[in-house]
């Protein structure tokens, strides 16, 4: 009898672990899913055929240079302005670390220490290339072309040894907007994203309808996949190519992400020989040749995320101005969100 009972109380006590391990694997048990389609919804014919019809190409001229931030008009911009209450600001960027693994760093970042003591003065030399999939920075609107060409139709020559036509120096007035985060991290219950996790319109507009916020013409979206508060991995979720429309739809003028913005392939890539970058980098050359549209790459959005939450306030005023390079690619920035 004993024996018997200590059985049952055995099994009792294994159902009741095994449920508890069902429930609480349940989140991660749908990011697998989300992850088992590595491709992205739309296809290589789709993006040829949006980056035509969807295109801000001579909507402020053949000689605009500016791209999408021609939306955020003076009174964008004092709209912005009006949403500043608490006053507390809020950096957006993750710090500069010097060295780095190659799985982590394109170029990695150099800091060269000079010390005078017999003068007290010190001095250093800074070595960056911003892009790639770490540091904090902005991308310029000749970072990418497509079939040889730019934004606005500027020809793909107009990149030179000296710099390029649509350089980040275009932006050397500084931005002045609403930010609106997008947090689907804790929209889905989650800390945050499985690295390589697609976010979907529907997750957008899903997360619009919770938080009370809408996006609309001239915002920045900004969108957390908590890629930093996973450290050390260096993986992260994004955005699907499928969303894409939704950036015409609303008429966004800058688009940021605590990643790279792009997630998996697209499909109707063969990944066999030399691909066209269209393949693994949609979103980039989405927003860049065909919207005129400047990138926040690899955000860090976890304080604001923690602001915004105890607020209860997902817009706020974005500013940011990146450092004058003429002819520049892009450049490292610190964007400031202030509530």
């Amino acid at each position: 009898m004993r024996s018997l009972i200590r059985h049952r109380t055995t099994a009792i006590i294994a159902s009741a672990l095994l449920v508890a391990l069902v429930v609480s694997s349940r989140p991660r048990a749908q990011q697998r899913a989300a992850l088992q389609s590595a491709d992205n919804r739309a296809t290589l014919a789709q993006l040829d055929k949006w980056m035509q019809d969807l295109s801000n190409a001579g909507r402020w001229g053949k000689d605009d240079v500016l791209g999408a931030v021609n939306t955020i008009t003076p009174e964008k911009k004092r709209q912005a302005a009006g949403l500043v209450r608490t006053g507390e600001s809020v950096s957006l960027s993750h710090e500069l670390i010097t060295g780095g693994s190659e799985n982590q760093f394109q170029v990695p970042f150099v800091l060269k220490m000079k010390l005078f003591p017999e003068r007290q003065v010190t001095r250093d030399q800074q070595d960056i290339d911003p892009h790639g999939g770490s540091f904090t920075h902005i991308d310029a609107l000749c970072h990418m072309g497509y079939k040889g060409h730019f934004y606005n139709n500027f020809a793909w020559d107009t990149a030179t040894a000296q710099g390029c036509k649509l350089g980040i120096n275009g932006l050397k007035d500084g931005i002045v907007t609403r930010g609106v985060l997008i947090d689907i991290p804790r929209l889905r219950n989650l800390p945050y994203l499985e690295a390589g996790t697609h976010v979907y319109r529907e997750d957008i507009e899903a997360w619009e309808k919770q938080a009370g916020v809408k996006v609309a013409s001239g915002d920045a979206l900004l969108l957390r996949t908590g890629r930093w508060a996973k450290r050390p991995s260096p993986g992260s979720g994004g955005y699907d190519a499928s969303f894409l429309p939704f950036l015409k739809d609303r008429d966004v003028a800058l688009l940021g992400s605590d990643s790279a913005q792009d997630v998996g392939t697209v499909t109707g890539c063969t990944n066999k020989g030399p691909e066209p970058t269209m393949c693994w980098l949609p979103i980039h050359h989405f927003a860049l040749v065909a919207r005129g549209m400047n990138l926040f790459d690899n955000l860090d959005l976890e304080a604001v995320a923690e602001t915004a939450a105890r607020l209860k306030r997902w817009e706020f005023m974005l500013v940011a101005a990146p450092i004058r390079v003429p002819g520049g690619t892009g450049a490292p920035i610190n964007p400031i969100a202030v509530f």
